[in-house]
């Protein structure tokens, strides 16, 4: 399949889906779980594949994202809340040292800058550190500013411990899709640049990637500041799916669920970490919920040991099956084409066709 006709199916399937969200919004409930789901898988997804341009094809363990979303989100919202509301929100600020507001596309892309300007500021020692010890900086990081946004004497700024509210959100589940969608596709073909190719070669070998002329030194600093500039963009959507933010939600158990779906989906496999974001959101979130019951009964039958948390372990025992069955995750280090879906529409339709004539020849 050539370029253009590549690019054509790829539009349709885009505008395919999209049609499919609109109609789905306008026959179903707005309450439904399924928009629960759509909605904050599409912004874990673009957090998961952020994380993946680091993790999987840079070959550097960082731990941060949660910090960087936690700095998107708190830029978009400070950015955002009307003036007439400031004085609500930072009651006890006097209102706040912002007293203005721009609009929601400028203050997503001010959310990832923000990021991106700390990711290059602790880039410039941290990223000197290798494995477990880069892993341990940025994570320390991440907990160091979640505390400093916390503090008090930030109130004017960040409403210390206190919420945010007040700030644009969106009701359409085609927003973050769309928001996602257009990062992902930047990432994407970031990856396929020859910057990309820079990043695989430095993941697969740094000593022969330094031999060839790459500058590990800035490559990775320009992966590490690309990674958190989506970060904040998915901050930002994160806020804005939330409707209120504060510091203590950013923890490093966020990082770890970000972590799980990588690996779930595959490290190195943008569309893997796509899937295994909205799997994730579905079972923790939606499929397994019934499992905190413990008034659940089949028929007649009380079904046994029910009872509120239980869903996160039998969504653990869920997770350690996969990882032990799917090794390299969902895909592995490939990803979901149009050829390969083709190729599975042909295969599905020649089983049918070999399997009639067989019962055309018998009869």
């Amino acid at each position: 399949m050539n370029k253009k006709n590549k690019l054509i199916w790829n539009v349709s399937l885009i505008v395919a889906l999209l049609v499919l969200l609109f109609v789905l919004e306008q026959v179903m409930p707005s309450g439904s779980m399924l928009f629960t789901v759509l909605k904050k898988g599409a912004i874990y997804a673009l957090v998961a594949v952020s994380m993946n341009l680091l993790n999987g094809f840079t070959g550097l363990f960082s731990l941060g994202q949660a910090g960087f979303m936690l700095l998107g989100a708190y830029t978009y919202a400070i950015l955002t809340i009307p003036p007439e509301s400031r004085a609500s929100v930072y009651q006890y600020y006097d209102g706040g040292i912002i007293q203005f507001a721009i609009p929601v596309p400028l203050a997503l892309i001010a959310g990832g800058l923000i990021a991106a300007g700390f990711a290059f500021l602790i880039g410039l020692p941290v990223l000197r550190l290798k494995s477990d010890y880069l892993a341990i900086a940025t994570l320390g990081f991440a907990e160091i500013i979640r505390a400093v946004f916390q503090w008090d004497k930030l109130g004017p700024l960040t409403n210390g411990s206190n919420l945010l509210r007040s700030f644009p959100t969106f009701q359409s589940v085609l927003y973050p899709f769309i928001v996602s969608g257009i990062c992902i596709a930047l990432i994407v073909m970031l990856i396929n640049s020859t910057y990309g190719r820079a990043f695989k070669a430095i993941r697969d070998d740094e000593i022969a990637a330094e031999a060839m002329g790459i500058n590990l030194a800035h490559h990775k600093r320009l992966a590490f500041v690309i990674s958190s500039f989506f970060a904040g963009v998915s901050g930002g959507l994160l806020a804005m799916y939330q409707t209120t933010i504060q510091a203590s939600m950013f923890k490093s158990a966020m990082t770890y669920e970000i972590l799980l779906i990588v690996v779930i989906g595959g490290i190195g496999s943008v569309t893997g970490s796509c899937i295994s974001s909205f799997l994730f959101i579905a079972c923790s979130e939606w499929w397994l919920r019934f499992l905190d019951n413990e008034n659940f009964y089949i028929g007649s039958f009380h079904v046994p040991l029910l009872r509120a948390g239980f869903r996160k372990v039998v969504f653990a025992v869920v997770i350690m099956a996969m990882v032990l069955f799917y090794r390299q995750g969902i895909m592995g280090t490939k990803e979901f084409s149009v050829e390969a879906l083709q190729n599975l529409f042909r295969k599905i339709f020649l089983r049918k066709s070999v399997k009639k004539a067989g019962d055309t020849h018998e009869s």
